[in-house]
């Protein structure tokens, strides 16, 4: 059983992740443990999950100091998306960018401080 199966959780688009080796683990595992998307291929320095009809590939960088990418998730339920992600310790990120008014979706930011917005989908 998966820890959030009263959510659904699905991709929106655009991808490509680069990030810096000391935050590798941590993020490969918030996608794989707290997000539970499938994975499709390890070859590291480099994992690839299945990321509803595209591919997200993580690349473990060395050169760079931080990761910059911003993605969006989609979710049936928004208010039980916002328990679960404070049960992960998972940092709300609202300040990041103030959302049209109306607009239902919250900002959070993953362990590799990769920039989500959950929105209603």
């Amino acid at each position: 059983m998966k820890k959030h199966d009263n959510i659904k959780f699905k991709a929106g688009q655009n991808i490509a992740m680069k990030v810096p080796s000391h935050q590798y683990e941590q993020t490969v595992q918030f996608y794989r443990d707290i997000i539970e998307l499938p994975q499709v291929k390890d070859e590291e320095p480099q994992i690839v999950f299945k990321f509803g009809d595209k591919n997200l590939w993580i690349d473990k960088t060395d050169q760079l100091s931080q990761t910059e990418i911003w993605l969006e998730l989609e979710c049936d339920d928004l208010e039980e998306a916002k328990i679960y992600f404070k049960s992960e310790d998972i940092i709300r990120r609202d300040e990041i960018e103030k959302l049209p008014e109306g607009f239902e979706g919250f900002w959070i930011a993953s362990p590799g401080d990769i920039i989500h917005l959950i929105s209603k989908g």
